[in-house]
This record gives C-alpha cells, sequence and structure tokens, in this order.
C-alpha cells in the first residue's frame, strides 16, 4: 500500500489536510459508487490513528461527497448538479457552459382536452384541445429529469407534426416565432409516480423534485405552456432566481 505521509502544516489541521487529500483523489480516481478504502488502511496510509481519519471522513461526508453505509463502508455518491431556473433558463445552454454533454427525447405524444388544473394554468376553457408531450433529458448519459408539457394546439399544429424530440423551445423559436419566458416556477418534494422511476433509473422509495411552471411567449403574453418537472433529488440542486 501507498503510504501518503502527512506534512504537518501551521494552522491546518490534520483531519483537514488529509479531506483535501481524499477529495483530491476522488476526483481523480473514484466514480459514484465506488468505496474508499477500508478506515483502518486509509489511518495506515496517512500514518494517523483512526479518529483523525473519521474527522477527515466526517468533512467529506458534509460536503456530500460520501456517504458511510452501515456494514459496506464510505461510498462516494454522485456529485449534485446545480440548476439555476430563472425566465430564460435553458437546458442545453446551461450545461454546455461546464462541459457537460445533454440529450432531450421525447417519450411520449398525444393529443388532449384541457381540463382542471391544466385548463385553468393555460388559461384556456374546460375541453379545450391541447398538446401533451412527455420528454426525458439527460446529462452526461444520465436521466436528470422528466417532463410533462401542456401547450395549447391551436397555432401549433407544426409543434404536433413535426416535433421529434431535441430541445422543445428551440422548436418553439425557430418553426413557430415563438420566444418564452417563463413566468412561475412552484417547488415540491414527493415520490416518483407511474413510470418516472423507471426512467429517472431510481428507487421508487427516493424522491423527486417536482417544479410546476408557466412559460408564456414573450410578445403576446399568451401563455404557452404548463411543464410539470420532476427531478431526481439526488443528482440536483435547484437555485431559484428572478
Amino acid at each position: 500500500m501507498t503510504v501518503s505521509p502527512i506534512t504537518r502544516q501551521q494552522g491546518q489541521a490534520l483531519y483537514a489536510q488529509i479531506s483535501e487529500m481524499l477529495e483530491a483523489d476522488i476526483a481523480r480516481n473514484y466514480e459514484a459508487g465506488d468505496y474508499l478504502p477500508a478506515e483502518q488502511a486509509l489511518a495506515e496510509r496517512f500514518g494517523v490513528n483512526r479518529h483523525t481519519l473519521r474527522r477527515a471522513v466526517d468533512e467529506l461526508v458534509d460536503k456530500g461527497l460520501v456517504e458511510r453505509q452501515h456494514g459496506k463502508g464510505v461510498c462516494v455518491v454522485e456529485a449534485e448538479l446545480d440548476y439555476a431556473i430563472h425566465q430564460s433558463t435553458r437546458f442545453t445552454e446551461t450545461f454546455a457552459s461546464s462541459g457537460k454533454a445533454t440529450a432531450s427525447h421525447l417519450l411520449h405524444k398525444q393529443q388532449a382536452h384541457a381540463a382542471g388544473g391544466v385548463a385553468r394554468r393555460l388559461q384556456v376553457a374546460e375541453g379545450t384541445a391541447i398538446i401533451v408531450l412527455e420528454t426525458l433529458r439527460l446529462v452526461d448519459t444520465r436521466p436528470f429529469c422528466i417532463i410533462s408539457h401542456f401547450l395549447p394546439h391551436t397555432g401549433l399544429e407544426s409543434l404536433w407534426n413535426d416535433y421529434t424530440g431535441g430541445s422543445l423551445h428551440d422548436f418553439l423559436a425557430q418553426c413557430c416565432g415563438i420566444q418564452l419566458q417563463r413566468t412561475e416556477s412552484l417547488v415540491t418534494a414527493m415520490l416518483p409516480q407511474g413510470l418516472d422511476a423507471h426512467h429517472l433509473k431510481m428507487p421508487r422509495n427516493q424522491p423527486v423534485l417536482r417544479v410546476k411552471s408557466l412559460n408564456k411567449d414573450v410578445n403576446t403574453g399568451r401563455i404557452i405552456e404548463y411543464a410539470l418537472t420532476r427531478f431526481r433529488a439526488d443528482r440536483v440542486q435547484l437555485s431559484l432566481q428572478p
């Protein structure tokens, strides 16, 4: 085993130095789901007692980088992705700037009639023809969120005829001349419903963050989209901005 002796630096505790070294090691050599070496092995590697080693691991737990699993050890967890929600949130652009690959897949498309809360949010009469889309969004090939989109059919016939996937808002801008702006976002936590857990590849007893959003046409002020987004709560940190 490689020994990594710690240099006793004035003003920085040993456990803090070890924590920094382990954090760098995790970034270089570990993936989510991997386990760190046993506590005793790590203590020997750094030449410290197990109490000091536990303090170092506690720092990583507090940062959300690892978690202790009873009977198994210390497991590396998947890093949360920061996702800002504001008036002009763009999924692809948000992650492209940090070098992450994104994709949006159309799971389902149907015509329906607005009823209840959907009709109220779209500000249309009950029974009005609408388009319902279900899309799955991926970040670095891993499921990130699933979205139910509700849009009025009138004026968006090309959406029904031609949209097959990719950025919905880009399609609306390029093919329908509609630029969307978010007007409302309501966030709640709940357990996944229907096929959400399957599509998001997560346990059914783990919560999702549900965001209800309204988007309007910036030129006419007309409500164009009501979106119901479900994020894997263990993969995202939402930043709500005006």
